[in-house]
């Protein structure tokens, strides 16, 4: 069984409404990823802190959102789980864990749009904040 299972998928969706009414504009990672790269970023599973599961290993914006690719490490327990409820496909869920640091109301007041966010952590989850930010086995 190989020592690390690689990852890759959008943590977040550009101009895509999250289930908190948030929505992310274009470039809001942008200033948070030219300071920390992708090495300041944890892997955490379901928010925890405590437990890292892996690292990432690139963390871009591309022309949909946030895409990361990175390895599950299977050298604690939580990171055996984890990959093995990866790998079974039980979770296949990406949420970000960040702060806002521009943000605005939408034209229509029911939105905010995060302009611009310090990324702190992307965690692989069960249900992701924003339903379409998922995972896929592979680099």
């Amino acid at each position: 069984m190989p020592a690390a299972l690689p990852i890759t998928g959008h943590a977040s969706l550009f101009w895509t409404r999250d289930l908190n009414d948030d929505v992310t504009a274009a470039g809001a990672f942008a200033a948070s990823l030219a300071r920390t790269g992708a090495a300041g970023v944890k892997m955490l599973h379901q928010h925890d802190d405590a437990e890292p599961v892996g690292v990432w290993d690139e963390i871009v914006e591309d022309d949909r959102g946030l895409l990361v690719r990175g390895r599950i490490l299977r050298a604690t327990p939580r990171g055996r789980l984890v990959a093995a409820l990866v790998e079974a496909g039980a979770l296949d869920g990406l949420s970000i864990g960040f702060r806002a640091v521009k943000a605005r109301p939408d034209a229509t007041g029911r939105l905010r749009v995060l302009r611009e966010v310090e990324l702190w952590e992307v965690s692989v989850v069960t249900f992701p904040m924003l339903p379409g930010a998922r995972l896929r086995l592979g680099g």
